[in-house]
């Protein structure tokens, strides 16, 4: 019976935004021409959308933030509003968490000591006394994993009819998001999973003192329960934030970066919700990082494909990026190549038109360009989406002129994963260089097969008269110029004397070209 009061409640909710969108494809719903609706209404229904994802509590407030790094279902006005969504829900939500920590804990704690700290949408933090130190308690409502359990049925039994008013396209990408989001919840759902993830990734960090991951207390840990230190920091959006702080926001912007693209790219373990409620500052500078509970791991290839995801689109490599998307499943083997390369194509273009470029424009314009072919984003994938966009507001909320692109291309030429430009050059040159190598090769063959054609009489050259007989006697020169630098690069990779003997030579003809003219 509560199943079904449930549906009926969410039903209902989104009942009128649903209407709205459809008559904008059908004014009558079922026929009639589209209508144009404009940019401040469809603000208005993303805001609507996002209270109403909040009222329904925790499992709607995942598929809001799932939703937000998904521009192929949801408009960007949608998803710009969607992307503020955080874990903040009403404390009497799925229980008192307190009634937890007497269960589990009552032994081990003092629980005179135990202090509410803040509210989360699955969980609530308290403060406590252990072994002399302050430590932090994150405990799961003790009613949570019903709740979620009854809202995932309710939005499987509601996705056939959201696909039934859905086009080709979405359908593929609705069902495969449904699927995706399943398991990212219940991976949020598993505590022992997250103080595992937090002891990796402080591992990981270890090295870096600028940036602190709270050590856990693995004896307090349960699959209800997170027990770790507590680390006091203020959080990294307050207007005070940097008032006492040792560095100041374009610093702290520039470390939440690198830092997230190191988890990602090159430890491959990942915190993958930063945003502000999650960051804080230390007074002597260092970045806090708390609440692990949406993360990732990866496999070496899964790091390897994505880490040529981010340098195939910081260099605009269509070539590489097709390649990319398929290795990641994004697109089907099977596609077709040269139409993705075209629409892809037509991306870089239209962002090379503007005169700012960020990370969620390049996202949001790739995975809307896409549109016309069946592709699905991987959790993996939407994950490291999530954490650029989000990571790259809340770099640009502390300052407004931060370029994450430009971070982003800093940190890959550091780690060795793109090459610099004057290196990018380089190897562009080299790759067209072995590329020519085999038809330079063959060039004395046809030359001397050409040649014998022309003396048996075999092969005949027809020319149209021009009115000008003037011998270009420069014309010489900077063919044999091409020639020898051609030469050079060839005998570079044999002998560099005689490359810097054939360079010098065409050196001197390129000379006397241009003394020709």
């Amino acid at each position: 019976m509560r199943f079904y009061y449930r549906y009926l409640q969410v039903l209902v909710r989104f009942l009128p935004i649903a209407i709205a969108l459809l008559r904008d494809r059908r004014r009558f719903v079922l026929f009639g021409p589209s209508r144009s609706v404009s940019e401040s209404v469809h603000r208005e229904r993303g805001e609507r959308l996002t209270q109403t994802m909040l009222d329904l509590g925790p499992a709607f407030i995942k598929v809001g933030q799932v939703l937000s790094t998904r521009p192929d279902i949801v408009p960007p006005a949608y998803v710009e509003s969607l992307s503020s969504l955080q874990d903040e829900v009403p404390e009497e939500t799925g229980g008192d968490p307190y009634t937890v920590l007497e269960a589990e804990l009552e032994d081990a704690l003092d629980l005179e000591t135990v202090t509410p700290l803040a509210g989360g949408s699955l969980a609530y933090v308290y403060t406590a006394e252990y072994e002399g130190e302050r430590i932090a308690l994150k405990v799961r409502r003790p009613d949570l994993a019903a709740m979620i359990e009854r809202d995932l049925r309710v939005i499987r039994r509601l996705l056939p009819l959201v696909t039934f008013f859905a086009d080709e396209r979405q359908q593929y990408s609705l069902r495969n998001a449904a699927n995706d989001f399943e398991e990212i919840i219940r991976d949020e759902l598993d505590f022992e999973r997250e103080a595992a993830v937090m002891d990796d990734i402080g591992a990981n960090l270890a090295d870096d003192d600028r940036v602190v991951v709270p050590d856990t207390y693995p004896a307090l840990c349960s699959d209800r329960i997170v027990a770790m230190e507590y680390v006091e920091g203020t959080k990294i959006t307050d207007d005070d934030a940097f008032a006492d702080a040792s560095t100041d926001e374009t610093e702290m912007a520039t470390l939440i970066t690198r830092t997230y693209l190191r988890m990602g790219l090159v430890d491959g373990v990942f915190h993958a919700d930063p945003h502000p409620g999650n960051l804080a500052v230390t007074r002597s500078g260092q970045l806090v990082i708390y609440d692990f509970g949406m993360s990732q791991r990866l496999t070496a290839q899964e790091q390897a494909d994505i880490t040529a995801l981010y340098r195939t689109l910081v260099r605009r490599d269509v070539d590489g990026l097709v390649d990319t998307l398929i290795a990641l499943e994004v697109l089907d083997s099977t596609v077709d190549r040269v139409a993705v390369r075209r629409v892809l194509d037509l991306v870089i273009e239209t962002l090379g038109g503007r005169s700012e470029i960020t990370w969620r424009a390049i996202i949001t314009e790739l995975f809307t360009m896409l549109h016309d072919f069946p592709f699905r984003i991987p959790p993996n994938v939407m994950l490291l989406v999530r954490v650029g966009t989000v990571g790259e507001g809340v770099c640009r909320s502390l300052d407004p002129e931060f370029d994450f692109l430009r971070a982003t291309r800093s940190f890959l030429v550091d780690h060795g994963f793109i090459e610099s430009e004057l290196e990018a050059l380089l190897e562009e040159i080299q790759d067209d260089i072995r590329r020519s190598a085999p038809v330079v090769a063959g060039l004395p063959a046809r030359t001397d097969t050409v040649l014998g054609q022309l003396e048996r009489g075999e092969l005949v050259v027809r020319t149209d008269p021009i009115e000008s007989t003037t011998t270009d006697s420069g014309l010489g020169y900077a063919v044999l110029s091409s020639a020898f630098v051609l030469a050079a690069a060839l005998l570079s990779f044999q002998n560099v004397l005689y490359a810097a003997i054939a360079f010098v030579v065409a050196i001197v003809f390129l000379l006397s070209y241009v003394r020709a003219y």
